[in-house]
């Protein structure tokens, strides 16, 4: 069972940066879409960006396109996003999530494996 950790979250005034990083366990990550998420409170986890296995396909929901980037190491088992020009609305809990196959993907029931979460907190 793969585990993933996700570190970078924390308190940013709106218009400020932050990137968030999601750690994986195990020698397959390569193999394997990865993507973020977000629940912010009272709300449904939403998609936010992924990025598939190897081909670079990458999805990004419309209210992040042109603010955050999502991106991978494999030799470092790591995923990353980047957030510019943050507001207050992008206050949420970021989960990282790996999809069941190597194809980037929008739908969080291609993702089987989850974060605990990192805060994400923006200051209007």
């Amino acid at each position: 069972q793969v585990q993933l950790v996700e570190s970078g979250g924390g308190l940013v005034q709106a218009g400020g940066s932050l990137r968030l990083s999601c750690a994986a366990s195990g020698r397959t990550f390569s193999s394997y879409a990865m993507g973020w998420f977000r629940q912010a409170p009272g709300k449904e986890r939403e998609f936010v960006a992924s990025i598939s296995s190897s081909d670079g396909v990458i999805y990004y929901a419309d209210f992040v396109k042109g603010r955050f980037t999502i991106s991978r190491d494999n030799a470092k088992n790591t995923v990353y996003l980047q957030m510019n020009s943050l507001k207050p609305d992008d206050t949420a809990v970021y989960y990282c999530a790996r999809g069941r196959t190597g194809r980037s993907t929008k739908a969080s029931t291609n993702f089987n494996s989850w974060g605990q979460g990192t805060q994400v907190t923006v200051s209007s």
